[in-house]
């Protein structure tokens, strides 16, 4: 029997927050990972930068696992690495068995981030699609935003194993609902509804697809290239924000990790907003291109004005570090054509992602070293302009 396609983004949207929760539980907690396995910040900071390197080496084989087994079996084999993870790591002995819980848990957030937007985009007709792909986008600010305030005061209360536990049940939470609502649905061709469902579509079920390992075609990588420049900027600045904040200006590490999640909560909002937008004037690439200029001009500016006004340019640009992924994420299954590519296309749009997170941290800690915070901020700001002009050359709407 199909489902609704609100029911759908609804329980992908559980699944992926879920998926984003297990990311961010250590975060918050690195002090206290830190002291209970006698680890150094490199050692700390591993287990983050693990899955943009997992999410990196398994974008493409995510596509073909998709194609192959389908939307229901690779979205219940990432959210299954999700619970397997986060039951390892509350576990663990030692920081190399949490940091392979890391690594299994990685692998659930690259399947889930290729996976889910495909399904999102198979259930609307491409008109349709800006504003549900918008709000699928905001997972990543709110899966960071409820771990920033929930894994501190689960640790209070049991410790920072709670936090992954936590993490474990929503993510079986999410196994649970994903299996049963989601049971039938797949990528096939699409086909129009009623005229009373608004314009949305289904997804036919059709037989087992192939699809190829590096996805073809000019605009899927034009696309991904766009995001990979923007997620060099957005990963860099992200990393380094709370330790400007306590170094340059002033703040404790609390003040700054909280005035740091701002960006995510600009980001939030800027995802909705993008949705929204680019269904209204029917372009997703004005609206990525836009908010990717914008962005050009906004990097170094929290580097340079006083702290007072810091909170507001943050927000600021989280709504453009939203609004740039939710577009794209809109206007890859286009790229691709055919409706049966649109995991292939996924794919190519997470290998831009995770390699621009892998790199953004690395080059803008070496740049902030040798050259300062603003001439740092200046580079991020070439890296923004850069994916705008390259995603203007994409041929969608």
């Amino acid at each position: 029997m199909p489902r609704h396609p609100w029911l759908i983004v609804a329980v992908v949207l559980f699944g992926s927050v879920a998926a984003v929760i297990a990311q961010f539980a250590a975060p918050p907690l690195m002090p206290l990972l830190m002291a209970e396995f006698g680890i150094d910040l490199a050692q700390a900071s591993a287990l983050m930068s693990v899955f943009s390197i997992t999410g990196l080496v398994l974008a493409l084989p995510a596509g073909v696992i998709l194609g192959r087994f389908g939307p229901v079996t690779t979205g219940a084999i990432a959210l299954g690495a999700v619970v397997a993870g986060s039951v390892l790591g509350a576990l663990a002995p030692s920081y190399p068995v949490l940091l392979a819980s890391r690594l299994l848990q990685g692998v659930g957030v690259g399947l889930i981030g290729v996976t889910a937007p495909a399904v999102v985009a198979a259930a609307f007709t491409p008109e349709r699609r800006g504003t549900p792909m918008g709000i699928w986008a905001t997972w990543l600010p709110v899966g960071g935003l409820l771990m920033y305030n929930v894994a501190p005061a689960l640790a209070s209360a049991w410790g920072w194993r709670a936090a992954w536990w936590f993490s474990g049940a929503v993510g079986l939470a999410g196994l649970i609902l994903w299996v049963i609502a989601l049971a039938g649905v797949t990528l096939g061709g699409e086909r129009r509804q009623a005229a009373g469902d608004a314009g949305t579509a289904r997804p036919d079920a059709t037989a087992s697809f192939r699809a190829p390992f590096v996805p073809r075609g000019r605009d899927i990588w034009l696309l991904a290239a766009t995001f990979g420049l923007v997620a060099v900027a957005f990963g860099g600045f992200n990393t380094f924000l709370p330790t400007f904040l306590v170094t340059d200006r002033g703040m404790d590490v609390g003040s700054a990790s909280r005035t740091a999640s701002l960006v995510l909560l600009g980001s939030l909002v800027g995802s909705l907003l993008s949705g929204v937008i680019s269904d209204r004037i029917g372009s997703r690439r004005t609206v990525y291109t836009v908010a990717g200029l914008g962005l050009a001009v906004l990097w170094a500016v929290p580097f340079l004005v006083d702290p007072a006004i810091i909170p507001v340019v943050l927000l600021v640009i989280g709504l453009g570090s939203g609004a740039v992924p939710a577009a794209i994420f809109a206007s890859a299954p286009e790229a691709m054509r055919d409706p049966r590519l649109a995991g292939a296309g996924m794919s190519a749009i997470m290998v831009g992602q995770n390699g621009g997170m892998v790199l953004g941290p690395v080059l803008i800690g070496a740049l902030i070293t040798a050259t300062g915070w603003v001439a740092a901020g200046l580079v991020l700001g070439g890296f923004s302009l850069a994916g705008a002009i390259v995603g203007w050359r994409a041929r969608v709407r």
